[in-house]
């Protein structure tokens, strides 16, 4: 890793990435393509190593309380983060400053800041966001090799079910002829259910590959997948979308599942879910 100080860390839309790049591996991560233009190794991380100090300047000026939103480019509990505990840092800054957190991961360290997380939750707002894709353990660590599995990833959804934490789930990718069953979705969903998360994030069932991804992708395909890549080709070609031949039956069991369960299921209304921060919340701030 190397670290920058950065100029800025809080944009309009207020979702902060406190570090560039990762080390979790994942087969199919759009993050790697080079239209984000990454100036060194996609594991080489970059931390941004000012971030506490310039998230402290960015809340102490915002006139209104508001979601802070964390993990969209880059995963917030990456490997580094058991050294450096960036992300624990801002944590406690956005506690302090009694400010909402929607903070997305793949990883099961996310658990260290358990305590911190129902603080934030107490005063303002906390959402948590995991990652599942894949209900076999061991296509998992396949797809996803150097992070805890589905299943840790649930039972870590469990936690903070059990915490009074809200939870959703990115249901995403689905990659065509590899996970793009019904017994995978199925058993997704299923998880979902068990553990009460409020919101399932899915665009549809299948995935996009573009320059840079792509060749990361495919190359993963002929190490683990032989002849796969070659059907990747026949079927796809060079396109940005990449969608499963089964996305209807797919996405209709979806759409029932989550209706059935009373979880949110249309993608601006999740994303509404994470944005939102009662108006109590806001008001009790002022005393």
């Amino acid at each position: 890793m190397h670290f920058v100080e950065a100029k800025g860390i809080l944009p309009a839309q207020n979702g902060m990435n406190l570090y560039r790049g990762c080390t979790h591996g994942c087969i199919y991560c759009d993050s790697r393509s080079k239209c984000y233009q990454f100036t060194h190794d996609f594991e080489d991380i970059e931390v941004k190593q000012n971030a506490p100090e310039l998230l402290e300047k960015a809340l102490r000026s915002k006139r209104k309380k508001c979601m802070i939103g964390t993990g969209a480019m880059c995963d917030p509990y990456m490997h580094c983060e058991e050294q450096l505990q960036l992300t624990r840092r801002c944590l406690e800054i956005i506690d302090r400053y009694g400010f909402g957190v929607a903070i997305q991961t793949k990883s099961d360290r996310i658990l260290r800041d358990l305590p911190l997380l129902k603080s934030i939750n107490e005063k303002a707002r906390c959402v948590v966001q995991m990652t599942l894709t894949t209900y076999d353990e061991e296509l998992c660590r396949i797809l996803e090799p150097n992070v805890c599995t589905t299943r840790e990833r649930v039972k870590a959804l469990q936690i903070f079910h059990e915490n009074s934490i809200p939870t959703v789930v990115w249901l995403s990718p689905i990659l065509p002829f590899i996970n793009d069953t019904r017994e995978n979705v199925e058993g997704i969903l299923n998880y979902c259910i068990q553990t009460g998360v409020s919101g399932i994030i899915c665009f549809g069932m299948g995935m996009t590959l573009r320059e840079g991804d792509r060749e990361y992708f495919y190359a993963a395909l002929d190490r683990h997948f032989p002849g796969m890549k070659e059907r990747y080709h026949k079927r796809y070609g060079y396109a940005y979308e990449v969608p499963s031949d089964r996305s209807r039956e797919l996405m209709q069991l979806f759409y029932r599942k989550c209706r059935e369960n009373n979880i949110i299921c249309e993608v601006e209304k999740c994303f509404e879910y994470l944005r939102e921060l009662p108006e109590r919340y806001e008001q009790l701030t002022l005393f």
